[in-house]
């Protein structure tokens, strides 16, 4: 049963879950996508998934199931038999000596109850509506073990390798893994996930398997197969019941075989909006009014995985019309956006960085996103785009904002040139985020906090403070985590920027300055999402620590 916008549209206002402008800002977001105005919303946290599912519920005119906070048992959940459970996309909620619940998205389909009456027959069923994405959470009850299933493959002894492969990604997918890594061993291949950040041993199959399982990737990923002494790059377009994912290979030969590493690029990027991504409203706004300038340069720093590329893509998602030429040279491409030209680099063909972005200043374009400013040659072109009329967003590798600067100048951009074109600089990290289903608050003491936070007392303005930790519960798998957020320090070329930038400055005089203009630091902007309940103080410790807050001359704001 579709679900009628304009009711939903009602029912959100008239209960004020969202303010009409918030509305009117999803509307205008989602015309002319296949995104829905629900999945803005989400995305952009301007509503939350309980809220959501209470408004879809009324529409309903049954009570809402909340699945993520009161997760059924895998009791519960096998209760019902599979096939009949994805058919309707429906979990046993609750039971008692009066009847039991069923939630599903489709609570008013006729066919449940007939469906439902064969399993409970004694049974009065009752439907609740309940969000999708938790349901499909509930359904991981219904899988087995990976190496179960591993058996069981190997058992038949049929289509080993494409199998065993299908199982991998699968799980990868549904435990929302960045990452898969294959591994041989002496006597075995280990699987692993990186999932929020951490690797998770995901199981093990016999070695004797590995060449066929190898070889099957290899030729989906366009690679030589009778090659094993070099490492080799390639990609594979997934698709399988629904659910598709870029994926992103990389082969390295070991002393135990070749090993295997796949970077999962799920279509989640078609609804990521720039709300969704941690930015502060003040980050946001200065954020903006950068990129909404006609030319200049826009640079994100960072480590590998620290979400450079998602931020940018946000960005060109916001620019993305037809009135806007948006070009793109990235290696590889990450994620496939329709409405925008993409560059793939080839250094076989000589289509490099470099000459790509020659080439592409001639395609008239609005806005060019460069994949990473690697060598001198690459940041000149840069530079001269952005300085000819264009809008040019790229990544860099520098630990910090106040770095980047210095690495460029070295790089011989001349001074005069970098200050006339930088918008501003930009470094992230990602850390994880608090499951929202078992996460609790408490109350701590200032003087706790010394040994963990140099001059903690400038960080806190009250002798006790609250933190947020969580239990673990099977929403998380355990774990205490689920999803992740990005922190932020940003630095803004300002006019006294643009006047030191001249000087050849060194990063500690970069900091200072944007300091003295406002500057938060990636631990103090860390320390604010703590403080809100995002993440713990431990996590923001692991990825940006208080150390790293008095390099360069940075001291605590106060």
């Amino acid at each position: 049963m579709p679900i009628d916008d304009t009711k939903i549209k009602e029912i959100l206002l008239g209960n004020n879950y969202v303010t009409e402008a918030d509305l009117k800002t999803a509307v205008a977001a989602v015309k002319g996508t296949d995104d829905s105005i629900a999945d803005y919303l989400l995305s952009a946290n301007l509503i939350n998934k309980n809220l959501l599912g209470q408004a879809i519920a009324e529409y309903f005119s049954v009570p809402f199931a909340d699945l993520a906070s009161n997760s059924p048992s895998r009791d519960q959940v096998l209760k019902i038999p599979e096939d009949l459970a994805r058919k309707y996309q429906a979990v046993l909620y609750a039971e008692d000596k009066n009847g039991i619940v069923v939630a599903t998205e489709i609570p008013k389909d006729p066919k449940i109850m007939a469906d439902m009456k064969k399993v409970f027959p004694k049974a009065k069923i009752t439907t609740y509506y309940a969000l999708p994405e938790d349901i499909e959470n509930a359904f991981i009850h219904y899988r087995k073990p990976l190496e179960t299933r591993f058996t069981k493959i190997l058992l038949q002894q049929k289509r080993i390798a494409p199998e065993i492969i299908d199982e991998i990604i699968e799980d990868a997918i549904l435990y929302h893994s960045s990452d898969i890594h294959i591994e041989p061993e002496a006597k075995e291949v280990i699987i692993r996930f990186r999932i929020d950040g951490v690797l998770h041993e995901a199981g093990r199959i016999p070695k004797e398997y590995y060449d066929n399982i190898l070889n099957r990737i290899k030729v989906q990923a366009h690679l030589r197969i009778d090659e094993h002494f070099s490492a080799q790059d390639g990609s594979i377009r997934y698709g399988r019941e629904g659910k598709t994912a870029d994926l992103r290979v990389s082969i390295m030969p070991t002393l135990d075989g070749e090993k295997i590493a796949i970077r999962l690029l799920s279509e989640y990027v078609r609804s990521l909006v720039l709300k969704g991504l941690g930015l502060s409203p003040g980050q946001e706004k200065i954020l903006l009014e950068a990129a909404h300038k006609p030319f200049g340069m826009i640079l994100v720093t960072g480590p590998t995985g620290a979400g450079k590329t998602t931020t940018l893509y946000a960005l060109l998602k916001m620019f993305n019309s037809p009135e806007v030429n948006i070009t793109t040279i990235e290696d590889p491409v990450e994620y496939r956006i329709e409405g925008i030209n993409q560059i793939q680099v080839n250094n076989q063909t000589n289509l490099t960085f470099a000459y790509g972005l020659r080439s592409i200043v001639r395609q008239d374009p609005d806005i060019i996103l460069v994949g990473e400013i690697r060598d001198k040659e690459t940041a000149e072109i840069a530079v001269n785009a952005a300085l000819t009329g264009h809008l040019l967003l790229s990544t860099f590798h520098a630990n910090d904002a106040a770095t980047a600067v210095p690495r460029l100048l070295d790089m011989d951009v001349q001074p005069f040139l970098l200050a006339s074109t930088l918008q501003i600089i930009i470094a992230q990290r990602l850390v994880r985020r608090l499951c929202d289903s078992c996460r609790y608050s408490t109350s701590v003491k200032i003087e706790s906090l010394a040994g963990i936070i140099p001059q903690a007392d400038k960080y806190f303005s009250d002798k006790t403070i609250t933190l947020y930790k969580s239990k673990g519960c099977k929403v998380c798998g355990n774990t205490g985590y689920k999803g992740r957020v990005a922190v932020y320090e940003m630095i803004l070329n300002s006019p006294e920027m643009k006047e030191l930038i001249l000087k050849h400055p060194s990063s500690a005089q970069i900091w200072t300055l944007a300091r003295s203009q406002g500057a938060q630091s990636l631990f103090e902007d860390g320390l604010e999402k703590v403080k809100s309940g995002f993440t713990t103080l431990e996590e923001v410790i692991r990825v940006a620590p208080p150390e790293a807050d008095t390099i360069y001359g940075k001291k605590p704001a106060k």
